[in-house]
């Protein structure tokens, strides 16, 4: 009796040394879109006042693990029955993200003017901002669903014919680390300026070197924050366009003289901006037709 539970702890270690491996391998596989996911999110999760930064981003998190609660079970089942709907939600979002990519490059060289004028005349009310932290908070949980997707499918696809037990436990540390690493990086860039503040605050000397770390934290962050506005603008171009390229075939044959993460961001911002022009095309017709 003892030996052969000795020889289930053996199976039970082997098992995890499999999963640890595997999981490896998946965490580099997903490597690149975890970056990605970073700078979207970052951006996304920017732009707030600064006691609301932290509430905002944990209402995004936690939006987040739902989205990987979501999606994990309808991975499994998909992949094991319906394989062919896994690449059609790919692609879907893929559309969505190349749109959202697209409209901000439009938005920042042809910017709406009434909005803007808006904002500059006129302080936010408290109802207005919880209405600004709330639309921020649903585009981000959208963008997140399907950043989300995409890193389940990639890892999930690292262990195609392995045990489901295997599958389960790799793909749902990764979920795990998608959520809490790149969050809890998030969490420390939006809070930059509070640590560079404290720091300035805990010396008492002129020269001293908190007080330059602090310093050049508090002086970093705007910089920081807008180089993550236009990093999460390519990524999510990126993102698609690597979505488009990966799963429609003749896209993938497509500008084979250039280097892949070119091809991605052309085709990702060709198709983003056809996606652009027709729901902005929709929108002028559902507005004129309303207005009569």
């Amino acid at each position: 009796m003892a030996s052969g539970f000795f020889a289930l702890l053996d199976d039970i270690a082997a098992i995890m040394d499999d999963v640890a491996v595997m999981s490896k391998i998946a965490a580099k596989k997903t490597a690149g879109i975890l970056g990605d996911d970073l700078a979207v999110n970052a951006e996304k999760a920017s732009g707030f006042i600064s006691s609301r930064e932290l509430p905002v981003l944990w209402a995004i998190a936690k939006g987040s693990f739902l989205n990987k609660v979501i999606i994990l079970p309808i991975a499994f089942l998909l992949s094991a029955f319906l394989p062919v709907a896994v690449i059609i939600i790919l692609v879907l979002g893929g559309l969505y993200l190349a749109y959202e990519g697209a409209e901000k490059i439009y938005e920042y060289f042809f910017p709406h003017e009434n909005a803007k004028h808006e904002i500059l005349m006129e302080p936010m009310t408290e109802e207005q901002i919880l209405a600004f932290e709330k639309g921020k908070i649903k585009s981000a949980i959208v963008t997140d669903f399907i950043l989300s997707v995409e890193i389940v499918i990639i890892a999930l696809g690292t262990v195609i014919g392995k045990p489901i037990s295997s599958q389960i436990l790799v793909v749902s540390i990764i979920a795990i680390i998608a959520t809490v690493g790149v969050y809890g990086i998030v969490a420390l860039i939006v809070r930059m300026d509070e640590a560079g503040l404290k720091l300035i605050q805990l010396s008492s000397k002129e020269k001293s070197f908190t007080k330059t770390i602090g310093t050049v934290l508090v002086q970093a962050l705007p910089k920081v924050i807008k180089s993550l506005s236009v990093i999460g603008t390519i990524a999510l171009i990126l993102v698609a366009g690597g979505i488009f390229v990966h799963n429609i075939d003749f896209l993938h044959h497509a500008l084979p003289q250039l280097p892949a993460i070119a091809t991605e961001f052309i085709i990702g911002l060709l198709i983003g901006g056809i996606v652009l022009g027709i729901v902005t095309l929709f929108k002028k017709i559902i507005g004129k037709v309303s207005s009569n």
